[in-house]
């Protein structure tokens, strides 16, 4: 039995265990309290901003990478935001600028015609038809390096520094090109606003020639066919750019070479746009422009090299004729669009804008989309001369075509069509195709093809078209539609 002293020990234990399991519990339903208000206003919309670790490292360590332009435009990519750097010689200007002048647009286009000394008084006051000009660096007096023996290929890569610091505004690209290239500028414009600016792009294409390639680089753009470099790369490659040409200014080293193993270092590859056309060849080129690759076209190079690409006009005559096809729609220029004709068993192969062949059997695409080999490589060499397959011409007239070329295009925006016309060059000079059902296509002397304007031909896409004949008749007509869903072309 407990004893009374015993008991009040006991009750005064138990209430001095109590007091502070009280105290705990306000304490902890206090703190709560102001927890749950703290909450509330910390991590209100208003108020609340996620911390991020990785930006707060960035800002402190900036990317060695980053340049003026930080993040992509709004704005698409339009003709304003490109330069042109033309590298040029008073030596040829005389007849080359006709060529620049075919495709240059006064007030329009931006760029300069970069010479190797001023203009003579032939040339003075410059013409507004032409770009203005700058004349380069002395590259003998710059002294770069005493064992440059090919200054003038120094003088032609400098471009892109000299270029660079002329510092233009807006610029998203800057596009090098020879005085004897012709450009497609608003097909270049659309090819070019496909790909993000504000990264490091260095676009163009090879030659067509397999020799040509493999003496210099498969990967190389070829400076002639005009090659397009973003302004963050060129911003990044000025700074280095003389340094480099000390590093590979080797004799036999060519600017585009120089340009290419500067642009490797900084691992830069090339994106290959099949549009350009460095035209490395001789002779007769009608066979490739007249079938095209599937792809916007965009440049034309070494026009002085080849015949005139039209029958009975001179060299620029034949340039400014292709520009009227390109100022009427540059989305179809030279694209090959290819239909068949059942009563008469023909086939039908258009080059917008430039030819239409007329071949007396049903021939399929695959066939047809080979260029006839009309011309010559630069360097005759065993087999395989050509990047891209080609077709002999040859005396079967089943496969032989009837040729017509451009000669005339009509623009009516009220009937919502441009219509051009093609005539023949000359008597195909062959028998009928006999397992055709002998239908002749020798008596045809126009072919007349209609396609819309306000539809241009998006880039890789293609026309279907129906072919209109009236036996008797000489004049053939083709009326380009949208392609049926999963239509073939047989």
């Amino acid at each position: 039995m407990s004893s009374p002293a015993q008991i009040n020990y006991s009750t005064s234990q138990q209430k001095v265990g109590t007091l502070p399991l009280v105290a705990l519990c306000k304490y902890v339903a206090i703190s709560g309290l102001f927890l749950f208000f703290f909450y509330m206003v910390l991590f209100d919309k208003k108020h609340y901003q996620p911390f991020d670790l990785l930006a707060t490292f960035k800002q402190k360590w900036p990317s060695s990478s980053s340049t003026k332009i930080s993040t992509p435009s709004s704005t698409p990519t339009n003709l304003s935001h490109i330069v042109f750097g033309i590298a040029g010689s008073m030596n040829t200007w005389k007849i080359k600028r006709f060529y620049t002048q075919a495709w240059w647009r006064p007030n329009v286009t931006r760029g300069y015609v970069f010479l190797d000394r001023p203009p003579t008084k032939e040339f003075l006051p410059w013409s507004p038809s032409s770009p203005p000009f700058r004349v380069n660096e002395n590259v003998e007096v710059l002294k770069l390096d005493p064992k440059i023996t090919r200054p003038f290929q120094v003088r032609i890569v400098r471009t892109i520094l000299e270029i660079f610091r002329l510092d233009d505004q807006d610029v998203r690209w800057y596009v090098m090109a020879d005085d004897d290239t012709v450009f497609a500028v608003d097909n270049l414009v659309e090819a070019l606003a496909k790909y993000d600016h504000t990264k490091k792009f260095y676009i163009g294409t090879n030659s067509e020639c397999v020799k040509s390639n493999f003496d210099f680089a498969f990967e190389m753009a070829f400076g002639g066919a005009g090659y397009a470099l973003s302004y963050p790369l060129v911003a990044a490659l000025a700074g280095k750019l003389d340094s480099c040409i000390k590093k590979y200014s080797r004799a036999w080293v060519t600017s585009d070479l120089m340009l290419y193993s500067c642009l490797s270092d900084q691992g830069v590859a090339l994106t290959h746009n099949p549009g350009f056309h460095q035209v490395d060849l001789f002779g007769d080129v009608s066979g490739l422009l007249s079938s095209h690759p599937q792809t916007p076209f965009l440049s034309l190079h070494h026009i002085d090299n080849i015949k005139p690409i039209f029958p009975n006009k001179n060299r620029p005559d034949s340039i400014n004729h292709l520009m009227k096809a390109a100022k009427a729609d540059q989305s179809r220029l030279l694209q090959q669009t290819i239909c068949h004709h059942k009563t008469t068993n023909w086939t039908l192969s258009i080059s917008w804008g430039y030819s239409a062949h007329i071949y007396e059997n049903i021939l399929p695409r695959n066939f047809l989309r080979k260029p006839l080999e009309t011309f010559k490589p630069w360097k005759v060499m065993r087999p395989p001369l050509f990047m891209f397959n080609t077709r002999w011409p040859n005396n079967d007239p089943c496969e032989a075509p009837h040729m017509f070329f451009l000669h005339s295009v009509e623009n009516s925006t009220e009937e919502d069509r441009i219509v051009t016309t093609y005539v023949r060059a000359s008597p195909r000079g062959l028998p009928n195709c006999s397992s055709s059902g002998n239908h002749s296509a020798d008596h045809m002397a126009m072919i007349r093809v209609f396609s819309p304007t306000k539809l241009p031909l998006e880039a890789t896409g293609r026309d279907c078209c129906d072919v209109a004949y009236t036996p008797g008749m000489n004049i053939t007509e083709v009326r380009y539609r949208t392609c049926i869903k999963d239509e073939i072309t047989a």
